[in-house]
């Protein structure tokens, strides 16, 4: 096999293992075999160019051509000519392909399912485009160096969206393989011209010149790696993105305990409410009859990074017979126990069980686990709703405003877990929570001001078209554009909960469903809410509603608590003024549940606060600016670098006779570095007029520019061999003149290689590595060495 052809093989088990970082990301992992299939057909259209021979550029032409064709055949055969040629119609369908893929990233967790055309396009085609990448730099290009930047990329966002402990695992995989494909082009590189020109002389007993390449390959492949483990912690992270707050997926137990990391439900809320048509998921039967305000919660999630809310991870146990008393709940709170029967449709899949909150306590057949934190059940070893039917026992706790009002301060850990606030999250929400809660007596009355600003006050709009929105500013936005669906308005109303000292959590389940005319009650997918919970000591979690036109207003929200001048939402403040107002009042005669409803002829609007449009932080800003300065400074060092060189070369010197030699041979390699960097190789063995021959051959330089080359090379030859070298004018403007030479005829590609990716840059590589080794030889021989003494047994 020849070096090129092994190059080649080497560059292909790289990107396919730097492709198993993604195994965890999508299930079934037979992705992976068919993207090792078309991105082996993909190398060997490039070997069979290459041997034409092709030029570089239409080598990879001819590479990304094939790809694009076995992507048409794969995913858009259909829309193509004759399957294989992709017309507009089948660029249309990859768009919508990619599309669909984006869509479905959000809506499922990790692993995501491969059944997904979009995902499988997204995960095959992005492999080979790396594959690509890496195949023309590693071998069409001859540089495998930067091949680890593409090969990086592909294992950086697998790992950044896998939250498994396997990641070390897929480095070393992808670790491997890089470093394979560095000792294979340093293997092919001496195979055609034996030894590195101008690296440090050999000595009779010092290393060989075979030995320092490969030294220096490992030292690029551990000083790249170390980058790929630092660099992604040093970068800030990026606010939103297309998977974030994608859980890590329910997990399998042991059948008696662990630990859970629950997906989040919240990424396919807004799908399921923008349904064109509705599916059922749910079918309900309770007892007592009164399902009016029949909550079906899935989970609660009490992690809040500033982007999102989710589930932090949580024990799991055996479901007990019956369920413990709901955390915070005393015994002077009144209550009622009903029984409600559930039958799950059999294609709702959910992990998690929908339960009324709080139960008391289950029958249900299947492998499940119950979650104290949250009194959820989650499926285990796979277990989920499907088809399942089930009853569950729970509390309707039923509390006055006056035990709301009069609760004492909650446990100082549960405070302190659950007023947890991200420094990213904007000022704007602190500062608003106050301006509207302005003048409570209590949390109580602070939470119900919280409710009625988002429900009924402060002139926000119910609409599900409107951007989920990952980001730090999320909620700001929200806040002053007035516009979203429940998400919003619950992590909204529990950030600023917790900005007023008040326990909070966010709740995803159903809001109650269609009573149905056998007494049943229907909940379809339409029927996804979230909502707040808010902690009260004596009561327990609690539910608010904020979100207009959705759900129902919970009673102990709708009184006057004692000693307070907070209205009841069903009527007038008494205090109210009398003056006349710019806009129209509610009528007095409109209840709660019709404001709510958007029943009321004419609802007025509170003004919302004005807020501070705060930016993102100083050090994020700095951070993103040197991070981009980075980006653009990078790319260009190499011919920073050239640039820099070749003016200390060619620049000032000393006048006198020790001064000479230093010049002519600083002036001699700028030459011949820059005739490597139009690609003629240099060769060491050779005196400097043949050298300097060989450049104006290969080069084609015109006669005057080869003159200038011979001159240089006259003064070389006598700076080596004359008694007493004499200093020759102009060998500064000859040089430049030699490189005007060299950039003439050169093709438009050369050119650009040459001036923005110089083969002579390894010259930096060459000398830290003859820097390192004085280092580690001057270490040796100040380390003392202990010798046995004679005729002592080993």
């Amino acid at each position: 096999m020849s070096g090129r052809a092994r190059l080649a093989l080497c560059a292909w088990a790289a990107t396919l293992m730097a492709s198993c970082a993604m195994l965890p990301l999508v299930e079934p992992a037979t992705w992976i075999l068919q993207a090792g299939f078309l991105l082996g057909i993909q190398s060997l259209v490039g070997a069979a160019t290459r041997r034409v021979p092709l030029a570089r550029p239409l080598t990879v032409a001819a590479q990304a051509l094939v790809t694009l064709m076995m992507l048409t055949l794969a995913f858009t055969r259909e829309q193509a000519l004759g399957g294989l040629v992709p017309g507009p119609e089948a660029f249309q369908r990859f768009a919508d392909l990619l599309q669909q893929g984006s869509d479905d990233i959000a809506r499922y967790a990790i692993p995501a399912p491969l059944e997904s055309d979009g995902i499988r396009l997204m995960i095959v085609g992005g492999v080979l485009v790396i594959g690509l990448a890496v195949d023309a730099l590693a071998v069409t290009f001859r540089s495998a160096a930067p091949a680890g930047l593409p090969l990086l990329a592909l294992y950086s966002v697998a790992a950044g969206l896998s939250d498994g402990g396997s990641d070390w695992l897929w480095f070393l995989v992808a670790a491997a393989g890089y470093l394979t494909l560095l000792l294979a082009e340093g293997r092919d590189r001496l195979s055609q011209w034996g030894r590195v020109f101008g690296g440090a002389p050999r000595t009779p007993g010092g290393e060989s010149g075979v030995v320092a390449p490969v030294r220096t390959g490992r030292r690029i492949g551990a000083v790249a790696l170390g980058l790929a483990l630092v660099v992604p912690v040093a970068l800030p992270a990026m606010d939103g993105g297309l998977l974030d707050g994608a859980g890590a997926g329910v997990g399998g137990g042991n059948g008696s305990g662990g630990t859970i990391s629950a997906v989040n439900p919240l990424l396919s809320l807004r799908d399921n409410l923008n349904l064109d048509q509705d599916k059922k998921v749910l079918t309900l039967r309770t007892k007592p009859e009164d399902q009016s305000s029949l909550y079906m919660r899935i989970v609660s999630l009490d992690k809040f990074d500033g982007k999102v809310w989710e589930a932090s991870k949580r024990d799991i146990a055996p479901v007990p017979d019956e369920f413990p008393n709901p955390v915070g709940l005393g015994a002077d709170v009144r209550r009622a126990e009903i029984t409600t029967l559930v039958a799950a449709d059999k294609g709702y899949k959910q992990d998690w069980l929908p339960m009324p909150y709080p139960p008391s306590g289950v029958q249900i057949d299947g492998n499940w686990r119950y979650e104290p934190e949250g009194m959820a059940l989650v499926g285990d070893k796979g277990q989920n709703t499907g088809g399942s039917t089930y009853e569950v026992k729970s509390l309707v706790v039923q509390p006055t405003a006056e035990q709301l009002a009069a609760a004492p301060a909650p446990p100082a850990d549960l405070k302190a877990w659950y007023t947890k606030l991200p420094s990213s999250l904007p000022p704007v929400v602190a500062s608003t929570a106050r301006e509207v809660t302005k003048g409570s007596a209590n949390h109580y009355e602070q939470a119900v001001k919280l409710q009625e600003y988002f429900s009924l006050t402060g002139g926000f709009q119910y609409d599900t078209q409107v951007s989920v929105g990952t980001g730090s500013r999320a909620i700001a936005n929200f806040l002053r554009d007035k516009q979203g669906f429940c998400i919003h308005f619950s992590f909204a109303m529990a950030s600023m909960a917790r900005s007023l000292g008040i326990p909070a959590r966010v709740a995803v389940g159903f809001a109650p469903g269609t009573p149905e005319a056998d007494g049943t009650v229907t909940v379809g997918l339409r029927d996804a809410h979230a909502w707040p919970e808010l902690y009260f000591e004596g009561v327990g979690w609690t539910r608010f509603e904020p979100t207009p036109t959705r759900g129902t207003l919970p009673e102990y929200t709708q009184t006057d608590s004692p000693n307070t001048s907070l209205p009841s939402i069903g009527s007038p403040s008494s205090s109210a003024s009398t003056a006349p107002s710019t806009s129209a009042s509610a009528s007095e005669s409109c209840s709660a549940e019709q404001k709510k409803l958007d029943a009321c002829p004419s609802e007025s609007s509170a003004a919302l606060p004005v807020t501070e449009d705060d930016g993102p932080k100083w050090y994020v800003v700095l951070a993103w600016a040197l991070g981009g300065l980075a980006a653009l400074v990078i790319p260009l060092a190499p011919m920073l670098w050239r640039r820099r060189v070749r003016a200390t070369r060619l620049g000032a010197h000393g006048r006198g006779e020790a001064d000479v030699a230093p010049h002519t041979l600083a002036v001699w390699l700028e030459l011949t570095d820059t005739a490597w960097d139009f690609g003629i190789l240099p060769d060491d063995s050779q005196t400097p007029r043949k050298a300097a021959a060989r450049i104006v051959r290969l080069g084609h330089l015109d006669p005057a520019a080869a003159a200038a080359v011979h001159r240089v090379a006259d003064a070389v030859e006598q700076v080596l061999y004359a008694p007493r070298p004499r200093p020759t004018a102009g060998l500064a403007e000859d040089v430049r003149r030699a490189i005007a030479g060299l950039a003439d005829p050169a093709p438009r590609g050369t050119e650009l290689r040459a001036m923005f990716a110089p083969r002579s840059t390894v010259r930096v590589v060459w000398a830290f590595s003859e820097w390192w080794n004085g280092v580690t030889a001057r270490a040796a021989a100040a380390r003392p060495t202990l010798r046995k003494p004679s005729g002592q047994q080993g």
